[in-house]
């Protein structure tokens, strides 16, 4: 009984043990790890520019101690129903940083939603690791652009077992890449490049304190809006109105919203509508509310918290936006510059290290006395194995060096002997493979081949290259599929070279 007795009260006191060593690890860990330059205590400065048809707006804004403050705007016009010219940017933004005293600050570019495509897309869940280079060569596909001519970023939406959704918002670089020549020629090379609707989205998220909803900026002809889902853009809509009834307007909204709903995992009540509009209708403001199955919000000038000199007619609420964007601690928006490279953040370790080492020094004086001469004697022998370990190293280095010699011997008779060259795999695909068939990869590895590309009718393939005497077994490796851009079908063969693995088995 009595052992049976000491056994639990050591369980009992173990586990109490690790309850409290837990408890205090936890929050020193999070001292640990805590950086100097963490941006819930660091200061910032952003300079937000925004390009609308005829105008130009710059925002300055600053964070210091997770406090965010506009401290100035300024709003430029241009042609009426035209973008703002790259030179004109540059210099405009030249003229605002000067007069707002910006020098130094991060500069964030923000494009309109019509310079954009924004497309959602499923992936495999297999390519998570390597998701990035996925998009890259899926983004042709995806898009109207190809990954060396598009500005582009993706985010995850979800992910289940089998597949993972993202959403990708790509533009054109012959639209984007003037102005940030332009503004690089300037010395005003932005670090950022997103879209005016996530710019507004942020602006909403921080003014509404919300998380889920949908905003949707009216104007007097057109519409446009997203879904924003824990923060982030999660689709998108946009259009012209039929009529300027107010009622047909609303009517148009609601189907719109609703189209979006039917694929976000949570139910209408959980969101909040946004509604900016820019021509202050009164009528619409005033019968939009009742219509919608959600809490409905309209964006009044009252609203946003800044107070900053410049403004004019209104606020420029997209460069604001975006000011608040760059500034939010640990957000994380879509950056086009990026190309969706996914930067891996590492933990802090500042603290830990400066502590460890006091430690390890606090701990090498209380230990020197006695392992002083243990120490020595350790030193003595490490300088005996270090002396030896030389010779070793030799010897072992000529038997690496023999060994390395006689398998490139032998790999090459044995590719001499027993397989085609490389050269003459390729001339015979040159020579049976059809005129109006091109090929965009080969890949010959010891026993097969593959090749990727594009024919007028890729059936016809097989025969051939299985009449070939280099080539047997040939067949699709994935699905073939007619792509109307190129007028052909794309294919993917793979193949086995003949004589290769009948020669393996035999030396088996």
């Amino acid at each position: 009984m009595t052992a049976k007795f000491d056994i639990k009260k050591i369980t009992s006191i173990t586990s109490t043990s690790t309850s409290k060593l837990k408890g205090v690890a936890e929050p020193l860990w999070n001292v640990l790890t805590f950086s100097p330059a963490d941006e819930t205590i660091s200061q910032k400065k952003s300079v937000a520019v925004s390009l609308e048809k005829g105008l130009l707006s710059v925002s300055y804004g600053s964070r210091f101690l997770s406090r965010l403050r506009v401290l100035g705007v300024r709003t430029y016009a241009f042609e009426e129903g035209k973008y703002p010219p790259p030179e004109g940017v540059a210099s405009s933004l030249s003229l605002a940083i000067n007069d707002l005293g910006a020098k130094g600050a991060d500069i964030s570019l923000s494009i309109p939603k019509a310079w954009t495509v924004i497309k959602i897309a499923e992936f495999p869940v297999t390519v998570k690791e390597s998701l990035s280079n996925a998009i890259s060569y899926e983004l042709d596909r995806l898009t109207p652009f190809s990954a060396e001519d598009a500005f582009y970023d993706f985010r995850i939406l979800k992910e289940s077992k089998d597949k993972i959704t993202i959403l990708i918002i790509a533009a054109k670089g012959d639209l984007v890449r003037p102005y940030l020549e332009a503004l690089g020629a300037s010395g005003l090379t932005p670090s950022k490049v997103a879209v005016n609707l996530s710019s507004i989205g942020a602006l909403c998220q921080y003014v509404y304190k919300v998380k889920d909803f949908i905003f949707v900026e009216i104007t007097k002809d057109n519409y446009e809006g997203g879904l924003f889902l824990d923060g982030f853009l999660s689709g998108a809509f946009t259009g012209n109105f039929e009529t300027d009834e107010a009622q047909s307007k609303i009517d148009t909204l609601k189907e719109k919203t609703g189209s979006l709903m039917s694929v976000a995992p949570i139910t209408s009540t959980s969101l909040t509508l946004i509604v900016l509009s820019r021509d202050r209708d009164p009528i619409l403001e005033d019968t939009i509310s009742p219509q919608f199955n959600m809490p409905v919000r309209i964006i009044r000038e009252s609203d946003v918290p800044f107070r900053a000199s410049g403004y004019r007619k209104e606020i420029p609420y997209s460069a604001v936006g975006e000011t608040v964007a760059s500034l939010l601690p640990h957000e994380d928006g879509l950056n086009l510059i990026k190309k969706g490279y996914q930067e891996k953040t590492r933990t802090p370790m500042t603290f830990t290290v400066v502590l460890i080492m006091v430690l390890i020094a606090m701990w090498i004086l209380y230990m020197v006395a006695p392992l002083r001469i243990e120490g020595k004697r350790l030193e003595e022998i490490d300088r005996q194995v270090q002396v030896r370990k030389e010779d070793v190293r030799a010897v072992e280095a000529l038997k690496k060096e023999i060994g390395d010699l006689r398998s490139e011997i032998s790999a090459v008779e044995d590719f001499k002997t027993n397989r085609p060259m490389t050269l003459d795999i390729l001339r015979e695909l040159t020579t049976i493979i059809p005129k109006n068939t091109w090929l965009t990869r080969v890949r010959v590895s010891e026993s097969t081949v593959n090749i990727e590309g594009y024919a007028t009718s890729a059936s016809t393939l097989l025969p051939k290259l299985e009449a070939s005497k280099y080539f047997e077994k040939a067949e699709f490796a994935s699905p073939t599929f007619r792509d109307k851009r190129m007028n052909a079908d794309r294919f993917n063969i793979k193949m086995e070279i003949e004589g290769i693995r009948q020669a393996e088995e035999a030396k088996k």
